[in-house]
């Protein structure tokens, strides 16, 4: 299966091209920084809310996510209210590498069970601007990720929290058996909030700024929780109930 993603390919000098993605695989990497001291709040962060991490497998870690679920609509659905966006780095590799910016959206509830299949149940949602990396490299460590929930700043860092782009997909080829030559898009994780608390709301917006080059990348989506619109007395929980005691 692969899918087809019309990106605007937008370069320094303020031209653009439209340019179709090809994409057969889809990753997302955890606690994906230079140091790893700079992943421990995140860690940290989640854990407040019953999210442990495997610390057995050698950071950072690797998540394959089916390519249903990658999305730029308006809209993204789910069927929880502990749900929050991670803005995280996307590289895409196709006949060059190009960097752009998502939002990892996840299911906390159900990440407290299962981190990988919390990420197959929502949404990576994917601001469809892409620039090429040869032209943005010199000046990468100078990017900074940001995202707001709700009207309130959530996450700000500078990229140069987290392994380059590069070094990210040389992992990738280290870790993972048959890895596409080309055709693969990877989200390349998340830092702790501003607050260092997760955040939950319904407006979503993220952005990757390039301030010296004068250059943005940014997307808004809203969060619809469609259990919520079961009545009450329908409506079946989350969690499955414990067996009756007998």
């Amino acid at each position: 299966m692969t899918r087809s993603v019309t990106v605007d390919m937008r370069r320094l000098d303020g031209t653009s091209s439209t340019a179709d993605f090809r994409i057969a695989r889809m990753y997302n990497f955890g606690s994906a920084t230079r140091d790893p001291q700079t992943a421990v709040a995140h860690q940290e962060e989640v854990a407040k809310s019953g999210i442990h991490i495997a610390f057995d497998v050698p950071a950072p870690r690797i998540y394959p996510i089916a390519l249903h679920a990658l999305t730029s609509d308006d809209e993204i659905y789910v069927q929880s209210d502990r749900t929050s966006g991670e803005v995280e780095i996307v590289i895409h590799v196709g006949d060059t590498l190009s960097v752009g910016v998502g939002s990892d959206h996840t299911d906390r509830a159900l990440e407290t069970v299962s981190i990988p299949g919390s990420k197959q149940a929502s949404a990576n949602h994917l601001a469809p601007v892409f620039w090429p990396y040869d032209e943005i490299r010199d000046a990468w460590d100078d990017c900074v990720l940001r995202s707001w929930v709700d009207g309130r700043l959530y996450q700000e860092v500078g990229v140069s929290a987290f392994l380059k782009p590069e070094d990210i997909v040389t992992l990738l080829r280290e870790r993972v058996s048959d890895v596409p030559a080309r055709d693969f898009l990877i989200f390349c994780g998340t830092i702790v909030s501003v607050d260092k608390a997760l955040g939950f709301g319904t407006e979503w917006r993220y952005q990757l700024d390039a301030p010296g080059a004068d250059r943005r990348i940014e997307a808004t989506y809203t969060v619809v929780d469609i259990l919520g619109e079961v009545r009450p007395q329908f409506r079946v929980p989350f969690f499955n109930p414990e067996p009756p005691k007998t």
